[in-house]
């Protein structure tokens, strides 16, 4: 079967194992039922801008035009650093409105066993999709706060302790760090700003995930470049990265706004 479609995230649903599917233009494509099976990508050489959705040959940065990577509260600061978040005191920093849904609901912080110990920060609500979207072994909340902005206070206190960024190569690999994530929530505990220490959750939730995926040690990242085709025979799949079987892996999300043509 062959469709065409603009190039979106994964869907991963929280399952063991966990279950992956891909929007191909009219066709939700399910593929976990393609491991083992030949997959092919190509690129049809233009890129749709998820903010303005205007069509260019390629795209700036996080799925956005140039313009709306500095103008679209999609692309906005406190989207990659939640300590600076100021819907919490009614100011904008590009649009009150979309900034005040987004930051100001619960959040989560948690430690990932993502290739290595990392600290991370969520909105409670979709907790379960960031975990596997990062690929993520096991997890552990360790504060619940109300709102972005005292999430991000505890993240940059911990970033002094902890990594806050995946080694994508390790996990891949399913490498796993091995702490005990009860304790080291304990020991991350001392380390939180005493303006936010009453957030911290002693039990927190835990979770072992499982991918479809045997692990990948040997791995080359690939680019789909305008007019190329990317095809091989799907290995398996983790976070929001594709495996195939000759080692070469590809992130989707790195993609999306790209129209592809999947042949499956």
């Amino acid at each position: 079967m062959q469709t065409e479609g603009i190039l979106s995230k994964m869907l991963l649903a929280f399952q063991t194992p966990i279950q992956v599917y891909a929007e191909a233009g009219a066709h939700l494509l399910h593929l976990n039922g393609q491991i083992g099976k030949p997959l092919a990508l190509e690129s049809t050489g233009t890129w749709t801008c998820k903010a303005c959705q205007e069509t260019f040959t390629s795209l700036f940065r996080m799925g956005c035009c140039k313009r709306c990577f500095f103008e679209s509260p999609l692309a906005g600061d406190s989207i990659l650093r939640p300590e600076l978040s100021t819907a919490h005191l009614g100011q904008a920093d590009r649009d009150l409105d979309y900034e005040a849904r987004y930051q100001l609901q619960p959040h989560v912080v948690y430690l990932a066993d993502s290739g290595g110990l990392k600290v991370g920060v969520t909105r409670h609500a979709q907790r379960h999709t960031r975990w596997m979207d990062q690929g993520a072994s096991r997890v552990r909340v360790i504060a619940e706060t109300t709102n972005r902005y005292e999430a991000g206070v505890i993240e940059v206190a911990l970033k002094n302790h902890y990594s806050d960024k995946t080694s994508w190569r390790h996990m891949l690999a399913g490498v796993q760090s091995g702490e005990n994530l009860a304790e080291e929530a304990q020991r991350a505990s001392h380390f939180f700003p005493e303006e936010v220490a009453r957030f911290f959750v002693p039990n927190g939730e835990e979770v072992t995930l499982t991918y479809p995926s045997d692990g990948a040690p040997k791995v080359t990242s690939v680019k789909l470049e305008a007019y190329q085709r990317l095809e091989g025979v799907l290995a398996g799949i983790r976070g929001q990265y594709l495996i195939f079987s000759d080692g070469r892996v590809i992130n989707i999300r790195a993609h999306e706004g790209a129209h592809v043509r999947w042949t499956v």
